[in-house]
């Protein structure tokens, strides 16, 4: 019996969301000096099937990296999370630690298209400004964090670099140490970087060990 209109279309969303997942980890690890071909294998599918949904490479990275962007730019407005501006920089910090160590091919997929000299002008500009809104969101998450005496006092811009370095190390190890995530560390010791002890902090604010309490999602 023919397949109805419907569960071919199933079919198609399905072969090309396999093909994308197959990228989002080829180029991650081996960036636009990674094929066609190399794709279509880890996809487990023939290479003509790879090329029936996407142009070529430069087509699939674009796709791929639109993609990728898109999904960086989703998640809460810091504004409007609950809690002090300390409670809300943990909340932020845990779920990008999170997310590094469960969908790390994803964040360096992002350094692959800032990195590489080939990627198209149009894709770079994007990926900086999500680069720039982040940093502006980050710095100041920590400076209001300081203003209410939960954050150390630190220049916030070389904090902004502290944290993004350390992100951007565990999404790496994250991704070339995939079975090791029993010793992917938690969000609290990234935020012990930033937050200032509960002897230390102000009055009416939460110190370090409260802040981290209950912020990380659970496992």
């Amino acid at each position: 019996m023919p397949r109805s209109a419907a569960e071919n279309e199933r079919i198609r969303s399905a072969q090309r969301a396999a093909i994308l997942e197959a990228a989002r980890m080829v180029f991650a690890r081996r960036g636009l000096s990674a094929t066609m071909d190399d794709v279509a294998a880890a996809a487990g599918v023939s290479h003509g099937l790879a090329y029936r949904y996407f142009a070529g490479k430069a087509d699939l990275f674009r796709a791929l990296a639109q993609e990728m962007l898109a999904r960086t730019a989703e998640g809460p407005d810091p504004d409007e999370l609950p809690g002090t501006p300390g409670r809300r920089l943990a909340r932020v910090v845990a779920a990008l630690v999170l997310n590094r160590r469960d969908h790390p091919e994803t964040f360096l997929l992002l350094h692959q298209v800032l990195s590489d000299p080939t990627t198209p002008h149009d894709l770079l500009a994007l990926a900086e400004q999500r680069g720039r809104e982040f940093r502006r969101v980050l710095r100041r998450l920590i400076a209001d964090g300081q203003a209410s005496g939960e954050v150390a006092g630190d220049d916030p811009d070389q904090l902004v670099t502290a944290v993004t370095a350390c992100l951007d190390g565990l999404g790496r190890l994250a991704l070339t140490h995939a079975g090791r995530k029993g010793a992917f560390p938690d969000s609290a010791i990234v935020l012990r970087m930033l937050l200032v002890p509960a002897a230390a902090a102000g009055p009416g604010s939460a110190g370090c060990a409260d802040v981290i309490a209950g912020s990380e999602p659970r496992r």
